[in-house]
């Protein structure tokens, strides 16, 4: 059930994703260079969401299943394609890529947003890879109008990384997020036109297209985790927190 969101519950949740925005443009910079390891990065992310006063809610999610995810953030390298767990033995090389994805919640509402960092100088496949991830992300808020439906933007998306000689992932999607991690609905980065529920003011998105160089297809590794190209082709992945108000979507994880 899609829970549609007051425009007092959107400014806090934009709030918490307000932090993110902030962690990605001006803090993690600053580290992402060869030679730091994901779990120095993950530690970094813990300290700045406390001194914020905000929780980092990925650690302990899924305890409920028997498999809590260890860490404050999902950092993924390479080949990678999600819910990368962090390590004092991943260590950053130049010419990674590597894809942080991180969920605070501040005062009880809940931002999401994820990012794809080059480490030096990267090659020019990945370089298109992180440019096509990101403007697919600016093509999927596009189509998020009221009146459309999830399917149309789900085909713009598709089509336009397809067109890129690339591939969207299949396993994962986004979803509604605010009052909890994951709500209703399940936005998929593919689909067909003119399927799909219906754009309604209220809605708050959490909208994030996966991107493989060669096929869509992952395998998830024992740790019940980490989610890889089945291939060993590399991922990159791009994530905003969106509202929508007065009939278009609101980015909410970019400064203002």
């Amino acid at each position: 059930m899609v829970v549609l969101k007051t425009l007092d519950e959107i400014k806090k949740i934009k709030e918490a994703n307000q932090l993110i925005a902030n962690l990605y443009e001006n803090i993690l910079p600053k580290y992402i260079k060869a030679g730091i390891s994901t779990g120095e990065l993950d530690l970094i992310i813990e300290d700045y969401f406390k001194s914020k006063g905000a929780i980092a809610e990925t650690k302990g999610y899924g305890a409920e299943y028997g498999n809590p995810f260890p860490a404050s953030s999902c950092i993924s390298v390479n080949e990678v394609v999600v819910h990368g767990i962090p390590s004092d033995k991943i260590i950053l090389k130049n010419g990674d890529i590597v894809s942080i994805d991180v969920v605070p919640s501040l005062n009880g509402y809940f931002g999401d947003s994820a990012i794809t960092y080059p480490v030096g100088e990267i090659d020019e496949e990945s370089k298109k890879l992180i440019e096509v991830t990101k403007k697919a992300r600016e093509i999927a808020i596009e189509n998020l109008v009221v009146g459309n439906r999830l399917g149309d933007m789900g085909y713009a998306v598709q089509k336009y990384i397809e067109s890129n000689g690339f591939s969207v992932v299949r396993e994962f999607c986004g979803h509604g997020v605010g009052l909890k991690m994951h709500e209703d609905p399940m936005v998929p980065n593919f689909g067909r036109s003119g399927k799909g529920i219906r754009i309604e003011n209220g809605m708050v998105l959490a909208i994030e297209p996966m991107v493989n160089v060669g096929s869509y297809k992952t395998i998830l590794l024992p740790d019940g985790w980490t989610a890889v190209t089945k291939d060993g082709k590399r991922s990159a992945h791009f994530e905003h927190s969106v509202a929508i108000i007065d009939g278009k979507a609101r980015i909410l994880s970019e400064l203002d």
